[in-house]
């Protein structure tokens, strides 16, 4: 068993010349067809699209509810094995001269931006502010809602969906992708993580479905990430000024404060897409790990700090506790009230989010193969799972706690959080301090958000370009990425112009199942690739690629 040194080799075949040089023509033009024909889809025929996405959203919703539960659950155990275990954690993804490309705070800068930057504005608030008016425990009526004693399960539920269950997924496609990559000399692209269970079939037709359902997966999470920035990014430019004619009466963006703020992000990540990730998406994640920071800073000065900190140290213990219980609980409806309110609850949040994770997981895994190499296991689950988990946790006790803590406390009634998802930061600024510095931290928080929208769009560009490429990520086929700059803005302006938000979810929960059952695959192919590994070093057999 294990005797046999493993693949080492898998040939991908790219076009020599033309318009699709250097290219994977199955992959990069079928994957151009899909999403186009998504796009005419839902800007022509706008109420077909939403009814037809509709139906389906909810059958997934309700007929894979339990599928996602345990999935990530799955995630998690592969993450927290491999890390633990001394003879896996140990293991360097890369030849043993291999060194890192980046330093820790660039790596740390480029992972925690790509992977939850533009969440993490629009939801540290939003997030904790909705659980602690309802959430599982409030509707058992084991906490009230909107009470003292719901502070704890509400940053439980915040945690279950923004902490290691979220970072697990991103991981394990990373990971996997690093390992055959940098110590088997494996192409970076998705269907390398499956060499241990197919082969040299990935090659061919298998290898190729299995690219082209990553690149709809990564276009469509990456549209749900970004249709929540737009959001708040349109309402920041209407609180610092640029007019009423951005928004709609309710609130929401209108179509022309789509098209003004798609243009501005798309347009400078494509530019930026084009200089690379040692350059444009470097430069930019560097500076918006410092504006998160200052912004950080500024909570912890003149926000509910001790409120946060309590919150922070109460909520990380309770979730951990519960942890195991509450990863594979599956609710399901049964005809009573609560049963079926806590079932309901669960696909709106929590298999809504593990099927944002999942087809997130191939844009936020290249990218953290990518600026990886060098690294062991041990130091890539714990860079990679733990450390933007517990920033999370931060940011979540800190600012969200400050919004409870003016709502519980402070008198600021429902003045947040009766604001709306995307403006419940500015309404929260707004009620701490005086128009003028209001007006000023608005401006930053802008900032903030364009460079995580700007960053997150040019990695995801760069991300599908590399999968169309068959692994080659160097940049390339600028027309290409001009290509995909645009059609991901159309995804995302003509989903939010024709159905808003809920027509990008529905979108993108349709997207990520196929991909979950790649991922699935994959987390298999690692811990078999893992396992052999060992064994062949028993035996004597080489299996690290080393460069000739």
């Amino acid at each position: 068993m294990a005797k046999l040194p493993p693949l080492m080799e898998l040939p991908i075949e790219t076009a020599d010349d033309g318009f699709y040089s250097g290219f994977n023509k199955h992959v990069a033009i079928t994957s151009k067809i899909l999403v186009s024909a998504l796009i005419v889809w839902a800007i022509s025929v706008p109420e077909n699209a939403a009814a037809v996405l509709g139906v389906l959203n909810a059958f997934l919703l309700k007929g894979f509810a339990a599928w996602y539960i345990y999935i990530v659950a799955f995630f998690i155990l592969i993450c927290v094995g491999l890390a633990l275990l001394p003879s896996t954690g140990k293991l360097k993804l890369g030849t043993p001269d291999d060194k890192p490309e980046f330093s820790s705070f660039s790596w740390f800068s480029m992972m925690f931006g790509a992977g939850i930057g533009i969440g993490m504005l629009t939801f540290a608030t939003a997030e904790p502010m909705y659980h602690f008016a309802t959430n599982p425990d409030v509707i058992k009526g084991t906490t009230d809602a909107s009470g003292a004693n719901n502070v704890g399960s509400a940053y439980v539920w915040s945690f279950l969906h923004w902490g290691f269950s979220a970072w697990a997924c991103y991981s394990l496609v990373g990971l996997s992708l690093a390992y055959f990559a940098y110590r088997r000399n494996l192409p970076l692209t998705i269907r390398s993580g499956l060499a241990p269970l197919f082969g040299e079939r990935l090659s061919g037709s298998v290898g190729h479905v299995v690219d082209v359902v990553a690149v709809v997966a990564t276009i469509l999470g990456v549209a749900q990430t970004l249709g929540f920035g737009v959001e708040q990014f349109v309402s920041g430019l209407s609180r610092i000024g640029f007019g009423d004619w951005i928004t709609a009466e309710d609130g929401s963006p209108s179509a022309a404060g789509v098209v003004v703020a798609l243009v501005v992000i798309m347009g400078a990540s494509t530019l930026s897409a084009l200089s690379g990730v040692g350059k444009g998406i470097k430069w930019l994640s560097n500076i918006n790990m410092g504006l998160s920071f200052f912004l950080l800073a500024f909570f912890i000065l003149f926000g509910s700090t001790f409120f946060g900190l309590g919150a922070l140290f109460n909520g990380l213990i309770e979730y951990i506790v519960r942890l195991p219980g509450i990863l594979v609980t599956v609710w399901r409806p049964d005809g009573t009230e609560t049963g079926d309110a806590l079932a309901s609850w669960q696909e709106g949040w929590s298999v809504f989010y593990w099927a944002w994770w999942i087809a997130f997981a191939p844009f936020v895994g290249v990218f953290l193969a990518r600026i990886s190499r060098g690294r062991s296991l041990r130091e890539y689950i714990v860079g990679s799972v733990l450390v933007p988990s517990l920033m999370c946790f931060v940011w979540f006790t800190i600012v969200g706690g400050t919004a409870i803590d003016l709502t519980l406390n402070g008198e600021a009634g429902d003045l947040i959080s009766g604001a709306g998802q995307s403006n419940q930061l500015f309404a929260m600024l707004d009620f701490m301090l005086s128009p003028t510095l209001a007006w000023i931290m608005a401006i930053v928080v802008v900032v903030l958000l364009l460079t995580y929208l700007v960053t997150t769009a040019d990695s995801a560009v760069l991300i599908v370009n590399t999968i169309n490429a068959a692994g080659e990520d160097t940049p390339k086929g600028r027309p290409h990425i001009v290509f995909w700059g645009i059609a991901l803005s159309l995804v995302v302006g003509g989903l939010l112009i024709v159905g808003g938000l809920d027509a990008i979810k529905t979108a993108m929960v349709i997207g990520a199942l196929p991909f979950s059952f790649v991922m699935v695959l994959m987390g298999i192919a690692l811990v078999k690739a893992v396992v052999k590994d060992s064994i062949r070093e028993k035996n004597g057999v080489i299996n690290v690629h080393v460069e000739s």
